[in-house]
């Protein structure tokens, strides 16, 4: 009897392992020709084609070594692009999984069977890196880069010298292609808690390294927005340089921080683009914010004071333009 048992337990298992196994997909990843240049003149957009990979746990992924060199597919945190020039760190890898070295036209397969993100780089071109997402569907929360869940909006973030507080937040929560997201921030005076008005800063979108976004702000009410429609999956930076603020907190005083610090003056945060399987392309025309509040006062300004002011000459051309008539002689000849 325990032995029938036993071949039931048996067949069972092997049964439902066969269907998960005739279920598994396989996804096939590119290392694409000019990978191994990390200079701005390479001819890829990334370095690993598509850059993220959204897959079940059993499904395999093979990446194909389409470019003159040979490459790693390894577990772990790459450099990027500026990193690895320091010449101090040159990745670190998770040990989950290692492809060794291998040449132009040949592949390495790697098989998920557990769920999470996988960062993954080249070991021996550190800027190279990609992902993979392992799980039953692409995640319904925020997240960073590296997988970290974003329990509470906004996230905060504080300049080197911490005089300046922004707090990020992003619209949608899960950032699809070819999906407007509204980044929108607020700034403020960690000392005071007050808002930052009239800060300015650039606004710049860096996706697999590489800038495909550069806009100049100044928060009103301290704060502001910008609106965009990624066109690829992959990581993003969100970055926040040369911040200075001429906010009522007067943070650009001499006895607070010198303003020749402002070039260092940057905040980084990152996420993760999604491939939207529902949506292929996109025709929608991306609309930002003004360039500069004060035109707005401008603008604002003149409607009120142009109508004014031609209040203005009409009541004084009815008193006096009229008046100096009522007084001249008929017949009489101007001199």
């Amino acid at each position: 009897m325990k032995t029938f048992l036993f071949i039931i337990l048996v067949s069972s298992f092997a049964v439902v392992n066969l269907v998960s196994f005739a279920s598994a997909e396989e996804y096939f990843v590119s290392i694409p020709f000019g990978a191994y240049d990390p200079t701005f003149d390479t001819p890829v957009d990334n370095w690993f084609e598509p850059p993220v990979v959204a897959i079940n746990a059993g499904d395999t992924v093979t990446w194909i070594n389409d470019d003159r060199e040979g490459h790693t597919v390894t577990s772990g945190q790459g450099t990027g692009r500026f990193g690895w020039m320091s010449g101090t760190k040159f990745g670190e890898p998770s040990g989950v999984f290692d492809s060794g070295r291998f040449l132009k036209d040949e592949s390495w397969s790697f098989t998920f069977l557990n769920t999470g993100l996988f960062n993954y780089y080249c070991t021996i071109h550190p800027w190279m890196e990609g992902v993979v997402f392992v799980g039953e569907s692409i995640p319904n929360y925020p997240h960073d880069a590296n997988g970290q869940k974003i329990d509470e909006f906004p996230i905060i973030g504080y300049t080197h010298d911490g005089l300046v507080e922004l707090d990020l937040t992003w619209e949608p929560d899960v950032i699809l292609t070819h999906e407007k997201v509204a980044f929108i921030y607020h700034t403020y005076d960690p000392a005071t808690n007050s808002n930052l008005d009239k800060m300015k800063y650039n606004f710049i979108l860096l996706q697999s390294d590489v800038e495909i976004f550069r806009d100049e702000g100044l928060t009103s009410v301290g704060g502001d927005y910008r609106n965009y429609i990624f066109d690829k999956p992959g990581p993003i930076e969100i970055r926040f340089e040369n911040i200075e603020s001429a906010g009522s907190s007067g943070i650009e005083s001499a006895a607070r921080g010198p303003a020749a610090d402002l070039s260092m003056r940057t905040i980084v945060f990152t996420a993760m683009v999604y491939d939207n399987t529902q949506k292929q392309e996109h025709h929608e025309i991306v609309v930002q914010p003004a360039k500069r509040v004060e035109l707005q006062y401008e603008i604002l300004i003149l409607i009120i004071t142009i109508p004014g002011a031609l209040a203005i000459i009409a009541v004084l051309y009815m008193m006096y333009g009229k008046g100096k008539r009522s007084f001249r002689k008929p017949g009489a000849v101007k001199i």
